[in-house]
């Protein structure tokens, strides 16, 4: 019978074919001893047939193959958390990196939305004064349509009291009325050819004598440019009143 040969610390690791090897030594080896136990005489003889030896494993062997197996699990381990960490780090910077994008994007649109709302509420003002305006505009219009005045002195001081009073000028009709009739007597063709005005070749002219220089310096703005006019004559010579006497009212003399 085959004896183990191996002594500690020189083992060889056994595959799968040298075990089974092995075995069939052993079982061989067990068959021939049986037969040898059989007399020469040929009588029968019983004999037990020997047990095979069991092959016998160094325990540095087990240690060694249980140290591999475990090695290459650890290792194999080791792998998959590196790569698991790694694709867990990927898809964590990939959610960030969409969460920032995400972030600017609605940063962004909230700006633009901010600026049409600013753009439109601009422009809806825009639109209400411009409205406004051409409202006024209209109203004013059609209220000189609508208002009609005489072609005589009572009409003429209405329509100058009127511009006046959207030019801010002050005057009121009596101090119209006492200044006219004592300077022309009702007359807007009027001329005085006598004074010194005359004498320097600038003579008073119109309801409320007004030399020309007088005329242009404070011609009301939508009046006639014509001095003759009654309308433009009054208006000029109360705003020139107004700035020298701070009225017309305040008038009672030559001016």
């Amino acid at each position: 019978m085959l004896k183990n040969t191996n002594t500690r610390g020189h083992s060889r690791k056994l595959t799968r074919h040298h075990k089974i090897a092995v075995a069939g030594v052993a079982t061989l080896g067990a068959a021939a001893l049986a037969f040898s136990a059989v007399p020469s005489n040929a009588e029968t003889t019983t004999s037990e047939a020997a047990t095979p030896a069991k092959v016998a494993y160094s325990s540095q062997q087990i240690k060694d193959v249980k140290a591999s197996v475990t090695d290459r699990l650890a290792v194999d381990t080791i792998k998959a958390e590196t790569a698991k960490a790694k694709a867990d780090a990927r898809a964590k910077a990939a959610a960030k990196a969409a969460a920032e994008a995400a972030a600017k994007k609605k940063a962004a649109a909230a700006a633009a939305a901010k600026r049409k709302a600013a753009a439109e509420r601009r422009a809806k003002e825009a639109a209400s004064r411009s409205a406004k305006r051409v409202a006024l505009k209209k109203a004013a219009v059609k209220k000189a349509a609508v208002k009609s005045y005489g072609n005589n002195l009572n009409g003429w001081i209405n329509h100058a009291l009127d511009i006046m009073h959207s030019k801010g000028i002050p005057g009121s009709y009596n101090g119209l009325y006492r200044n006219i009739m004592r300077e022309s007597s009702g007359n807007p063709n009027a001329i005085n050819n006598w004074d010194i005005n005359a004498i320097n070749g600038i003579p008073s002219k119109g309801l409320l004598q007004v030399i020309p220089p007088t005329f242009t310096a404070y011609h009301v703005a939508g009046t006639s440019w014509n001095i003759y006019d009654p309308v433009a004559n009054i208006t000029a010579a109360a705003n020139y009143a107004a700035d020298k006497y701070g009225s017309i009212d305040n008038v009672n003399s030559a001016y």
